[in-house]
């Protein structure tokens, strides 16, 4: 330890700096989109259980964001950007272990999804 670390008290270690790593998902740009909160309970939930069906969620999810659908942005975008607030518990865990940035359309999400729940 050097003499710095030594001399920190237990609330400065506490209260370091957290660097955090960006999510998976590369978010394209959509002007004029906001997600209102109000909307997030119309997503359904994928928890990464055994029992759940990974094809019927997707669909489920697919009618809810193409119910949002705006002028000015794509359902991709719209996709993508709602899809951290439907996946839950085991699944949103492997959603943040993904290495940062290497999404960034729906179809590679939905792949990955698939492989990693589809048995």
């Amino acid at each position: 330890m050097s003499g710095d670390d030594a001399e920190k008290t237990l609330r400065e270690w506490a209260t370091q700096e957290v660097n955090q790593h960006p999510l998976c998902i590369t978010f394209p740009e959509a002007h004029n989109f906001e997600l209102k909160f109000g909307l997030i309970h119309l997503f359904p939930t994928f928890r990464g259980l055994e029992n759940e069906d990974p094809h019927k969620f997707l669909k489920e999810f697919h009618v809810v964001c193409a119910g949002m659908k705006s002028h000015a942005v794509t359902e991709d975008q719209i996709k993508l950007r709602e899809f951290p607030f439907s996946v839950q518990d085991s699944s949103r865990k492997w959603l943040y272990e993904l290495l940062s940035r290497s999404i960034n359309t729906w179809k590679k999400l939905a792949k990955l999804f698939l492989k990693k729940y589809f048995p």
